[in-house]
């Protein structure tokens, strides 16, 4: 028999399932006599949490004479600090609504409080709960969400968990004095309009390779298209990241896919479709699919995959963690031409945050050029990291001027030269179906990945005979108006059945494709 207020105790158990190891985690920090404490959410590694702890601590020390002890949560990527987020602010309005605003809570409530898709107003228990959160500072007890993607933050804002930030400036009056850069570049958004977050590093995606299993497996040169990642020489040697895991790994499956259209001449279907053979080939060589995108470039560098779809940073990172005394590399990384854009990773206020003039003191040092030299300045040099050289790309335009290319570790790399000599992100193409494309390589290349590599390999051995390689290639069960019409507005609904459902019937379909394709290619048919 179902129990009154059952439902909310098993919400409770599963978010301190969720919360306690992370409140458990070990903090970082300074010292613990500090005058104040900012608590920040991120998932930036370890080195970019201790050169921004540092950098910071000292500067805000030497402005005000306070010590400061930052507070690092590190659930995990992305989508497990999303994941994280909801859990916390559903249970503290929940707590708002009902022993505060003493309202009766309900599904309905629940579904709409955090639902961008709700008007908040008057009138139905949905509205109210919507106009009720966004009016409120209900707190997850966290000051700051510090890094991911923009698509992340465009997420957390819409559903009301990021809030203005007086020093991203009055919507009214943009550019603020903090944003010192565009707002789009390349077609990326780099801040957002109200002032919810703004970019403060910048991130493109590509190939990292090992130069001496690229040479044992027989591969001519090092791979420069993404298309290379299909040669058949790599079969079982590469490696590939969830993107319904890694928000990382799905936006560089969009950054392929936007290729691919704009050479089909901007044509959404027909790019589409091209794109989905190519990630089929891709997908046959995967020695895997991690859940990690950062374990893409430790496999590569040791040799156990010769090459992987990898972010910028974590390729160039690692590449230089493993350099030789003569200054070369085994692990090397490539930002293919026409195949990328150079996005931001943002810093974001959170609603109710505990000491939010402490994180906005972080936000304006991060969007600093005292606190941008960290990201690609070298070890040592004025104003730069102290142990750690990060390897990222700062957001400020003044910083990639000739005087300063000696500083930087990267000094070959200008993301805003970049995105005047390359084609554009277009984000209508792509940018609705960003959960589409995850479910789409789960169902297509994850779930059958098994029949989907014995395909391949058959393919390989019996020299692509024409009927087998045509169905291979077949991918109309999920063209882009399938993609449009049906897995968008199921993915959507937020009706997991029915997603479920979905992924069932494609997998299977695909199975049974890529059993006939070997079937055939054996036949030399």
């Amino acid at each position: 028999m179902h129990r009154p207020g059952a439902s909310f105790w098993v919400i409770v158990a599963l978010a301190a399932v969720i919360l306690i190891p992370v409140a458990m985690r070990p903090r970082q920090g300074g010292s613990h006599s500090a005058d104040a404490t900012l608590v920040i959410v991120s998932p930036h590694n370890e080195a970019v949490r201790y050169e921004f702890d540092r950098a910071f601590t000292a500067a805000y020390f030497a402005q005000t004479g306070k010590r400061v002890r930052i507070d690092w949560r590190t659930p995990g990527g992305t989508s497990e600090i999303a994941r994280y987020l909801a859990s916390a602010y559903l249970g503290a309005f929940r707590y708002e609504w009902e022993s505060r605003l003493h309202q009766p809570w309900s599904a309905e409530v629940e579904a709409a409080f955090d639902n961008p898709r709700v008007a908040a107003g008057e009138g139905t228990a949905a509205a109210r709960a919507r106009a009720a959160f966004l009016a409120s500072r209900v707190s997850c007890g966290i000051d700051l969400f510090f890094g991911g993607g923009s698509f992340d933050y465009q997420q957390q804002a819409a559903a009301g968990r990021l809030v203005p930030c007086p020093e991203l400036g009055d919507p009214q009056h943009f550019p603020a004095s903090l944003c010192r850069f565009p707002q789009t570049v390349g077609g990326e958004v780099y801040w957002d309009p109200q002032g919810r977050w703004a970019g403060d590093a910048l991130s493109a995606f590509g190939i990292c390779y090992n130069t001496d299993a690229l040479e044992k497996a027989g591969f001519a040169g090092t791979p420069a298209r993404w298309s290379d990642l299909a040669n058949p020489r790599l079969r079982g040697k590469v490696a590939l990241a969830d993107p319904t895991q890694s928000g990382s790994a799905a936006k560089a499956f969009e950054m392929l896919i936007q290729q691919q259209i704009a050479e089909a001449g901007g044509d959404p279907a027909e790019g589409w479709k091209r794109a989905m053979r190519l990630i089929r080939r891709i997908a046959g060589n995967a020695r895997y699919f991690s859940d990690s995108a950062t374990r893409i470039v430790w496999d590569v560098e040791s040799g156990d995959a010769a090459a992987g779809m990898a972010i910028d940073f974590y390729g160039r990172f690692q590449s230089e963690a493993v350099r030789r005394p003569d200054g070369t590399s085994r692990l090397g990384y490539v930002t293919p031409e026409g195949g990328s854009s150079f996005g931001v990773d943002p810093i974001g206020l959170l609603r109710g945050a505990p000491s939010p003039e402490l994180a906005r003191a972080f936000i304006a040092f991060v969007l600093s050029p005292e606190g941008q030299k960290l990201w690609n300045w070298k070890v040592g040099a004025p104003g730069g990291p102290r142990k750690y050289a990060l390897r990222r790309l700062p957001v400020l335009p003044d910083l990639y001027a000739p005087a300063y290319l000696p500083l930087r570790s990267d000094s070959g790399v200008d993301p805003f030269a970049w995105a005047k000599a390359n084609p554009p992100y277009h984000p209508e193409w792509t940018g609705p179906l960003f959960r589409v494309i995850g479910f789409a390589v789960q169902t297509m290349a994850m779930d059958p990945h098994e029949e989907l590599a014995s395909a391949w390999a058959a393919l390989i051995e019996n020299g692509f005979p024409p009927q087998a390689t045509a169905l291979f290639d077949d991918v109309s069960a999920l063209d882009y108006a399938t993609a449009v019409q049906v897995l968008k507005p199921a993915l959507a609904s937020g009706q997991k059945i029915e997603a479920t459902r979905l992924a069932r019937t494609l997998g299977e379909r695909f199975r049974a494709q890529y059993r006939e394709v070997g079937a055939l290619a054996r036949a030399g048919k």
